[in-house]
Order: structure tokens, then sequence, then C-alpha cells
């Protein structure tokens, strides 16, 4: 247990706003008399509803003026400088990202002192990704008892390490052709994506271009994989690869399904596609965090625009998934129900984090709702086990 004297612990929600280049450990003096229960904070947002919320209770407006600083993490040495990171506090020990290289970091929140890191063997395909330095944190599971962290990098691997040494996990993926690899432990998730790519280079450029910045998350045994693609305003060809979802057996790293967020031929949505753009189109990332319902076995999915932010010339329709929230079954990737809040989006109206899981009293009793903050200024809100929306929306045809 973390004594009451080391605050990190008990308010591990503040370092999101503390710099990778200067992670700093806060104490309160004088010390606290009596130890508190510790308080994790084990996904991005603090738990799969992403409430970013804490029940601690050591920090507050009365004794905040007499924080001070207890140590400081220097990420300097791993060219950490975006501090987009919001480290998970596990079992006693902080987990990080740091720099474009996306080091996994292990952090003993008592003294600050680097535990263990893991940096994955350098690969073009990296060097050429866009958002390198936008790593925001790790996922989290446990694997027979085990408490594993899951990193997805700049060059689109997947990767699950013991919490505890920092090794490779044991019978996890499949060994990756590129020297420097380790044997075990990773997933080339572009083997999955059904792409012609070079483990090395990756996707000719020429085609598209994916990568990722928000970490995956782990729910009832499946690791669920997001994306990132360069950002739509700085993309100058209409051709592009499609977001599409990825899930694996977090134990084996097996891949169990794939969601096409552009629908092939006979898929629900396909039609929204017109002048056959699905065939060489892309993006509609999920860029913004997940978030997920256990109990429902949900995973919840805010998607990106279409290739090129402020022109769709090229790809007349809906679009669908593109500017979505969607709802997927974890163990099958079957869509559940979605909800499009930008049909045919050349606004740059992505959505733009995630959404939040909460349940609220409404006229129909406790209702468990999904809440989507957008770009528009504007919070939608779904039943969300069902997809119904909570207030009547009104969809009103633009020119």
């Amino acid at each position: 247990m973390i004594t009451s004297n080391l605050l990190l612990s008990k308010k591990i929600g503040l370092l999101s706003k503390l710099s990778m280049l200067s992670l700093a450990a806060l104490a309160l003096l004088p010390l606290s008399a009596s130890a508190q229960e510790t308080v994790e904070w084990t996904t991005l947002g603090g738990d799969f509803a992403h409430t970013r919320f804490s029940p601690a209770k050591q920090i507050d407006r009365d004794n905040f003026e007499d924080l001070e600083v207890a140590w400081t993490w220097d990420g300097s040495s791993f060219e950490a400088q975006s501090g987009r990171s919001t480290p998970s506090y596990i079992n006693g020990r902080l987990y990080t990202v740091a720099g474009a290289r996306r080091h996994v970091v292990a952090i003993d929140p008592q003294s600050g002192e680097t535990l263990w890191t893991y940096r994955e063997p350098n690969t073009e395909r990296h060097q050429y990704s866009m958002r390198a330095d936008y790593g925001k944190g790790v996922g989290y599971g446990v694997v027979d008892g085990r408490d594993v962290i899951y990193i997805i990098s700049p060059g689109f691997f997947l990767t699950a390490l013991d919490a505890e040494s920092g090794n490779p996990l044991e019978g996890f993926g499949k060994p990756v052709p590129i020297e420097g690899f380790p044997d075990t432990g990773v997933v080339d998730l572009l083997a999955d994506l059904g792409h012609p790519y070079d483990p090395y280079k990756g996707i000719p450029l020429e085609r598209g271009y994916i990568t990722s910045s928000s970490p995956p998350i782990v729910v009832n045994g499946v690791v669920i994989v997001g994306n990132s693609a360069e950002q739509g305003y700085h993309q100058s060809r209409i051709e592009n690869v499609p977001g599409d979802m990825l899930a694996y057996d977090a134990k084996s790293g097996e891949f169990l399904w794939k969601f096409n967020v552009i629908p092939q031929p006979g898929e629900y949505g396909h039609e929204t596609w017109e002048n056959d753009a699905w065939q060489y189109t892309g993006d509609i990332s999920s860029w913004a965090p997940l978030s997920a319902d256990p109990e429902l076995g949900l995973v919840y999915v805010p998607t990106n625009g279409v290739t090129i932010d402020y022109y769709g010339g090229h790809h007349p329709g809906d679009n669908l998934y593109g500017t979505s929230l969607i709802a997927l079954d974890v163990r099958t990737g079957e869509r559940r129900w979605h909800f499009q809040m930008v049909h045919h989006d050349i606004w740059n109206f992505d959505t733009p984090t995630a959404p939040i899981l909460l349940d609220v009293m409404t006229p129909n009793g406790m209702t468990p709702i999904v809440a989507q903050p957008t770009k528009q200024g504007l919070v939608y809100t779904f039943n969300r086990e069902t997809g119904e929306p909570i207030w009547p929306i009104e969809e009103v045809p633009m020119p």
C-alpha cells in the first residue's frame, strides 16, 4: 500500500496536466497521521467509463496550497516533448509512455525511480509516423493473475509486457521478421488489416497511412485496437486505408475480429458510399480513446471523418461510419448500434474524445447512458445498450 504522504498515488489524475519532461510527484506537508486506501487509475480515463473521476480525498481545497514537489521524473533522455501521456497507477506502480519512440516506462511512485523501460526496435514505418510523439498512455489487463501492460506503437505494432519485469509476455503474438524484435510479446497489426505491406517499411505511402496515438483498451480478455491517420488537414491525396478496428485475445495475441469502418459490399451502410469511393479512400480512424461497458460486453468507438477534412467531392454520400459513435460487441466485433453525428463530414467535426458512460435517472427510471462530446459544442446522449437517444434528435437537411 502507498502511504498517505505520497499524494501522487492519491491524485493520479493530476499527472495528466504535467509534462513528461518534468513528471513531478507531490507531497503534502505536514504528513497525515493516517493512511488511506490507494486509488488506482487503470485506463486512460481512469476507468472503462472514461469518467476521469477519483474518489481520493487526501487533496482538497483546504490543503492544495501546501503541496510541495517530492521528486521529478525527467523524460528528456527519451526525447519526451509533447507531454500527452496520462500515467496509469496500478498495484503501486506508475506506467506511462515517453517520446517519439514511445518508450514504455515503469516508475516507483514513492521515489520517482525508473524501474524498467521497453523500447520497440526501429523501423522505417515508425520513422514516418506523423503521430510518433502523440502517445497518450498504456492499456492494462490481467492474464493468469499477472498484470500486463499493452502498448500500440507509432509503427503500428501491439506489444504486451509483463508489468513486473517489463519483459515481453510469453506466448503472446508471433515472431516479427525484423532484426531486434523479441520472439514473443508482439503482434504486427498490419498483418490483419488486409493490405499489402512490408514488415519494415509498412503500407506503401501511395496506398495510405496508418499509425496510433491512443492506447488499446482491454475488456473481458479482449484487446481492442484503434488507430490514427495523418492529420486530415495535412492530407494531400484522396487515397488512404480505412481505420478498421482490430481485436486480439489478451493472453495469446490471437486475432479475433476486424470491423470495417468503411462498409464493404453486402455490409450495412455500404450504400452510403457513392461513386465506388469505398474502394480507394479511407481514414475514419478512432484516434480518440475508447470506452467500454464490460457487463454489456460493448466497446464504444468514436470516429474521425473521411480522408481530407475540408473536401468531399471524391466521396459523395453519407459515408458511414465517418464522424460516428459505434457500439461493438467485444467478443465478436458485431455492430450493436451506431449514430452518425455528421453525414458527409467536410468540416473537421471528427469525434475528439472518448465517450463517457453514466447511469442516470430518467423518466424511464435508472438508465445506462453514453454521452459523446463533440466539436459542434453538442453532447449526444444515448441509452448505451440500445442506442436510443435519451432526448429526441432532429436531423435537418443542409444545403
